[in-house]
């Protein structure tokens, strides 16, 4: 494990007129002991394209792991014509701008359909996602799909349809990221955790280690600090040692709290 990256979520380090902030996102890994850092290069609840940062380079070469997280707002599973063909152009933009700071992969959420529709034509529609990328040289990072919380009608809430989706996109070197809250909110087992996400995409790429402030089940994403929430801290130390994978908190806090959080981990870990 301790050949692996350890980081933490991060504001886009950018001011509102797209210069840069205080040293943006790697000042904000100095300031954590952070060797990753994950940040959005939109407005994450938005449909903006993201426009090239004054950084890039510095991120490129600054020796920090980069990951960047596309926009909640995307998804590519619905068989709304509306938001999935813009989602899959943002996508490959998000991708691409993802490139051209040098980032290690880009986190998406799976997505889900409409209440009426068969979730197999979700899967279908991620799979033409992928395939049609594939036509034009595949996407500019490898693309980690995460685990989601909630919804009856996801593509990666349940691990038996996660399973499915695998079947479709699997073969296009598709990732996977083990978000913990969420899969507490799903009502998965962390005790095996590791094991059955295994089971059935055959790897985790990344960790987002979040503790939780609801009951296991609750089906709500409300992430609360690493040792002050519903999951037991040795069970979620537990699951970053036996995931085998670098690690990203998404936890509320500060700098100071986000120091402190990656320094118990890396002890914890050792």
């Amino acid at each position: 494990m301790g050949r692996h990256p350890i980081g933490v979520h991060v504001g886009p380090g950018l001011t509102p007129d797209g210069d840069l902030d205080d040293g943006g996102p790697l000042a904000r890994a100095a300031e954590t002991g952070a060797d990753a850092v994950q940040v959005f290069l939109a407005d994450p609840q938005g449909w903006t394209a993201p426009t090239p940062r004054p950084d890039a380079e510095a991120l490129r070469s600054g020796g920090v792991m980069i990951v960047v997280h596309a926009p909640y707002v995307l998804n590519v599973a619905t068989t709304n014509n509306r938001i999935r063909i813009p989602s899959r152009k943002l996508l490959a933009a998000h991708a691409t701008a993802a490139a051209e700071v040098g980032a290690h992969a880009m986190v998406v959420h799976g997505g889900h359909v409409l209440a009426k529709d068969d979730p197999a034509v979700g899967i279908d529609n991620w799979r033409k996602t992928f395939a049609r990328q594939a036509d034009d040289g595949g996407f500019a990072v490898p693309l980690l799909v995460e685990n989601t919380a909630g919804g009856g009608n996801a593509m990666a809430r349940d691990l038996d349809v996660i399973g499915r989706l695998w079947e479709a996109i699997g073969g296009f070197g598709a990732g996977f990221v083990l978000d913990t809250c969420h899969a507490w909110a799903a009502g998965w087992d962390l005790a095996t955790v590791v094991d059955d996400v295994r089971a059935v995409t055959g790897r985790i790429d990344l960790v987002h280690l979040n503790n939780s402030r609801d009951p296991a089940g609750s089906s709500r994403d409300r992430h609360a600090p690493l040792a002050d929430g519903e999951i037991p801290l040795e069970l979620l130390v537990e699951v970053a040692r036996t995931a085998d994978a670098p690690v990203l908190l998404e936890t509320p806090g500060d700098g100071r709290a986000h120091a402190e959080e990656i320094a118990l981990l890396r002890a914890a870990l050792e």
